[in-house]
């Protein structure tokens, strides 16, 4: 399963959303409120072994599927050099 596929099923599964476009915005569409977001960044830490800082808390990097999977890609790229 791909990133953007494990990210959409814990969505999906987590906060019962189905039907969501890869752009849109999660607090903005209501798919996710702050308390959730939370959740959501220990997701990803946990599932892609990072570390997200508060400066990358932030709507660029964790607002969409779409920001979500762009912003992995870069920490993951990040870390592989390191």
């Amino acid at each position: 399963m791909n990133t953007r596929s494990k990210i959409r099923d814990f969505i999906s599964q987590t906060f019962f959303v189905e039907g969501f476009g890869d752009g849109d915005s999660f607090l903005q569409t209501g798919i996710i409120d702050s308390t959730g977001m939370l959740e959501l960044v220990a997701f990803l830490e946990q599932t892609f072994s990072i570390k997200i800082g508060d400066a990358e808390l932030v709507p660029q990097n964790l607002d969409s599927l779409d920001n979500l999977c762009n912003f992995l890609e870069k920490k993951q790229a990040v870390a592989a050099t390191a």
